[in-house]
């Protein structure tokens, strides 16, 4: 009988049923026994039948269970040792005590007992080592997903290389989008004969069709100087391969025409939405066409970015009908406000300082109190000159408070300007940047990644030579009634001639307009030579770190400091200023300690080395020319290594991403 029909539960009742059934048959017999007689044998009759019937059942049961253990059992013989998933025991040396034979099979061998599993994958034993549950490896040319039992030393193999191909497939096969941009498309092409126009649209045509035929991009033409660009992942792979080699083809065959284009390229990829790919293709190009153009920049969804190209000289390309919308536009957000507030980067050099002094003269000229956020103690001695001027006329030096001193007197209404950065981590102080609601960004280095979040106004312009040059033209259309004194002008002045060096590099013809102007409001310039003027001892210092100098590459010159020496950023700089003056000498790296947690790399160059991108390359950035960056908690032999790596990349024509 089934065992639930023994249970008491089940068993009691049944016996219940049966005794009344005999009681009530023996009851009905004693007043008729023929009756009752009937009833009995009919009764037994059943009861016997009923006997039986369980008793088959039961046999049956058996029976099916029996041969359903052998069922099972043989099941699982066939799965450990026939289906296609590897299962390996390993002692604790690591040696394989057993395999299945799929396992097996998997390294055409006859067994693989006794071998180590070192021998099958380098990777295998670390990841037990390492308590990994499981990851993915390579084993003859397979990719196998492992799980590790540890405690029964077993490990699990499944196949998965055709899962991976099709996950290869997808993301190849993913959508991406680029805008493309002929960056100075109207500049070249103004005054010219319809002929040479006719020929230039032509020759750049036809280099974007052959290029997008031989890549298999759709190319759209959506005006004379945009195009957009449909691809995928793959095709973007490829293009990357070849670092966009379409910017150089570009911009070598319209030389032909004595006019020199350039492209800017955006793209966006990563994502399966349209209008996302849309949004990052913009912003892509954006950020490219921020950064001074004839590059490319590939946004991602996680935010990041790839740079490509930029390794011309940005052309001259701003307009005063711009610089007077911007100063239009400054003067009313700082009428709206009820002071001004203005910061400029860490250790602020002259141009944040000249630029920081004639934005307080805006804030000035249309009544608003204004200030300049300083850091007494993060000074760079290149100022020192400078603010030993400005302490002389104190209702100037009144204008400089402390990042403290600002975070009490500031309120939601204040506005804060940001000059000669645009870069979070590299304002004064990053706590009067979160604290403002309002805030304005002028600068004239190129785009980075990094970026201050929602400013309510933007003045970027990395054709310009300086911060001081952009802020001296707003100054140009502020009321009539301004008044500059000569303190002021000759600040702004310094800080033009400093980032120029006294007006050889990134001069354009604005920016002799500029000094014009300052010069009329009475500018000093024996002064500003008293401003960049230097002592005996950094005079040795920068000769010192001179004489280190070696070539790295033809036209490269690198200096790495005594590992026991400290320089100011200022001596550093000016160091590879001077190695950039001598013969055979495009390019100049000097590498020096500013104290015992930080090291700092100032680089030069001539134009034909973009060091802003191998700058960028190691966290840093600034101009094609002009470029610097900070390490952290790292050796000068480290710091020189890693430049010389980025070098090599550069070199061979490499990415920063």
């Amino acid at each position: 009988m089934p065992s639930f029909y023994e249970k008491p539960l089940i068993r009691y009742p049944i016996y219940a049923l049966i005794g009344v059934t005999v009681i009530a048959v023996l009851f009905l017999s004693f007043y008729n026994w023929i009756f009752g007689s009937i009833l009995l044998v009919i009764l037994a009759t059943v009861l016997y039948f009923i006997k039986r019937a369980l008793s088959d059942f039961k046999a049956e049961m058996e029976e099916y269970i029996t041969t359903l253990s052998y069922r099972l059992k043989k099941v699982g013989e066939e799965a450990l040792m026939e289906m296609p998933i590897g299962i390996m025991l390993f002692n604790d040396q690591f040696q394989i005590e057993w395999s299945n034979p799929f396992m097996t099979s998997c390294f055409d061998e006859d067994t693989l007992v006794g071998r180590s599993l070192f021998d099958l994958a380098d990777s295998l034993v670390p990841l037990i080592k390492q308590e990994v549950e499981s990851d993915t490896i390579a084993l003859y040319e397979r990719e196998f997903r492992v799980i590790i039992k540890r405690e029964e030393r077993l490990i699990y193999f499944f196949d998965v290389t055709e899962q991976i191909e099709i996950e290869k497939q997808y993301e190849d096969e993913r959508t991406a989008l680029a805008f493309i941009f002929l960056d100075n498309y109207d500049e070249v092409t103004q005054g010219l004969d319809d002929q040479t126009r006719s020929a230039i649209n032509s020759e750049v045509t036809s280099l974007l069709n052959k290029w997008a035929k031989d890549y298999g991009v759709f190319l759209k033409r959506t005006s004379s100087e945009r195009f957009i660009g449909v691809l995928n992942e793959d095709i973007l792979t490829k293009l990357m391969k070849t670092k966009f080699s379409i910017l150089d083809e570009v911009r070598e065959k319209t030389t032909i025409h004595n006019v020199s284009l350039t492209l800017s390229i955006g793209v966006g990829s990563g994502v399966s939405s349209l209008q996302e790919l849309g949004d990052l293709a913009q912003s892509s190009l954006d950020l490219a066409l921020g950064r001074g153009g004839d590059q490319v920049a590939i946004k991602q969804q996680n935010g990041k970015v790839k740079f490509f190209g930029g390794k011309t000289n940005p052309m001259e390309k701003r307009t005063r009908v711009r610089a007077r919308v911007i100063s239009h536009a400054l003067k009313e957000i700082v009428t709206e406000s009820d002071k001004v507030m203005i910061m400029g980067h860490k250790y602020p050099d002259m141009d944040a300082i000249g630029s920081a002094i004639g934005i307080l003269k805006v804030s000035q000229v249309n009544e608003k109190e204004g200030f300049i956020i300083l850091d007494p103690d993060a000074l760079d001695s290149g100022v020192e000159q400078l603010f030993a001027e400005v302490k002389l006329h104190p209702e100037l030096w009144s204008r400089f408070i402390t990042p403290e001193q600002a975070m009490e007197i500031m309120t939601d209404d204040t506005l804060l300007i940001v000059v000669d950065t645009h870069k979070p981590s590299l304002v004064i102080d990053e706590r009067v940047l979160s604290r403002s609601e309002h805030v304005i960004v002028i600068d004239h280095h190129r785009r980075g990644e990094e970026f201050i979040k929602d400013p309510i106004l933007v003045y970027m312009e990395p054709y310009a030579s300086s911060t001081a040059e952009l802020v001296t033209e707003l100054l140009e259309y502020q009321p009539k009634h301004l008044k500059v004194n000569m303190i002021e002008a000759t600040a702004l002045l310094a800080g033009i001639i400093v980032d120029t060096k006294s007006f050889t590099l990134r001069t354009g013809s604005r920016t002799f307009d500029a000094a014009s102007y300052l010069r009329a409001k009475g500018a000093d310039t024996v002064l500003v030579q008293k401003f960049l003027k230097e002592d005996i001892t950094s005079y040795v210092k920068r000769a010192k770190l001179i004489q280190n100098a070696s070539i790295f590459k033809e036209g490269i010159a690198i200096t790495v400091a005594e590992d026991h020496d400290f320089y100011e950023q200022v001596t550093i700089a000016q160091a590879a200023d001077t190695l950039l003056t001598m013969n055979g000498i495009e390019a100049s790296f000097v590498i020096a300690k500013r104290n015992e947690e930080m090291i700092s790399i100032s680089a030069r160059s001539l134009g034909d080395v973009n060091v802003q991108i191998i700058m960028e390359a190691l966290d840093g950035g600034g101009h094609l020319t002009n470029a610097a960056t900070q390490m952290q908690h790292t050796t000068l032999q480290e710091a020189e290594n890693r430049l010389k790596l980025t070098l090599e990349d550069y070199l061979e024509g490499g990415t920063k991403s």
